[in-house]
């Protein structure tokens, strides 16, 4: 049996959300006890099964048989990588927690790097860099535009949003609301409430076993939430400002239309009941700005819903 160096309650918690890598689990942990046992501090290493289908949560308790420092929380069914990141931070123990994919292609042996810039810099998060990412070419070009996407959006400066592989301080992500695919964008989210946040160049592997979880559904719904989140750190505290500019610029255009029909009216005796253009383009954008309004007011029900009742966006079967 694998035993720590020092007894007593985790100093390091390892978050590792996990769907359908049963493969990949047993190397993983071997990789992972001997980064952190080289490192001599207390530690545990938390599997959030995210509704696995496969043989993954058999193969992480047989595991555990022989390795006191691994814990499992498995999830009703599958919600989602953001969920699982959430209930790691939950349910971990460790003042410093670090999020990583159970997939091999972030390199354990990046921590105890991370871990040591994070109290040399005294920061509250250090992000991992993929700056030499392993991956096919459409996903490598379809990630340099959301990461340009979203530091012209939110301001956050770092350069690999998409990657996993990043170190926490536990204060840092009390309290956080995240659901959709917001995992991405922890970093300027925690820049928006004014922790401090670095990256770290990370060495990234390709994929040899299992299958990418990375679809255009993900990145549609990603797309979605940095829209929220752009809105979220601007208008949060003063909504009233952009739905202001925008019910003013749309009075100005609608002004501006009925006045021009009206001098055609006068003038010319043109009809304005034969016009449909006009009034298919005002209904057109009037739509369109209730739509994108009603989004933004869901959303922020959403945080009220799960913020005021404390209710979460995952459901635990069991903790082991």
């Amino acid at each position: 049996m694998i035993r720590q160096m020092i007894k007593g309650g985790p100093k390091i918690s390892i978050v590792i959300p996990l769907y359908n890598e049963e493969e990949n689990i047993q190397e993983l942990c071997r990789k992972l006890t001997d980064v952190l046992e080289s490192i001599g501090e207390r530690y545990e290493v938390l599997f959030v099964d995210d509704g696995s289908t496969d043989g993954s949560y058999a193969r992480l308790m047989e595991i555990k048989k022989n390795n006191e420092f691994i814990r499992i929380v498995k999830f009703r069914r599958n919600f989602g990588q953001t969920a699982a990141i959430h209930a790691g931070f939950d349910y971990a123990n460790g003042e410093i927690i670090a999020t990583l994919d159970a997939d091999l292609q972030n390199d354990p042996q990046d921590i105890p790097d991370m871990i040591k810039k994070l109290d040399d810099l005294d920061l509250d998060v250090v992000c991992g860099w993929r700056h030499l990412r392993q991956d096919k070419f459409h996903k490598k070009i379809l990630s340099r535009f959301a990461n340009g996407l979203r530091r012209k959006l939110t301001g956050e400066t770092i350069h690999d949003s998409g990657c996993t592989l990043r170190v926490y301080r536990k204060e840092s992500v009390r309290d956080l609301d995240l659901y959709g695919e917001m995992h991405r964008y922890i970093p300027a989210l925690l820049a928006w409430r004014g922790f401090k946040v670095g990256e770290h160049k990370v060495v990234h592997h390709k994929r040899y076993r299992g299958q990418t979880k990375y679809n255009w559904r993900r990145l549609t719904r990603g797309f979605f939430d940095l829209m929220v989140i752009a809105f979220w750190q601007r208008y949060s505290f003063r909504p009233l400002h952009i739905f202001g500019i925008l019910g003013l610029i749309l009075a100005a255009v609608g002004g501006v239309i009925v006045s021009y029909l009206i001098l055609e009216k006068l003038i010319f005796g043109a009809q304005l009941a034969d016009r449909p253009l006009f009034i298919s383009s005002i209904l057109m954008a009037i739509m369109g700005v209730q739509f994108i309004t009603t989004g933004i007011m869901a959303d922020i029900m959403v945080k009220i819903y799960y913020g005021q009742n404390e209710r979460k966006n995952y459901l635990v079967e069991k903790v082991v």
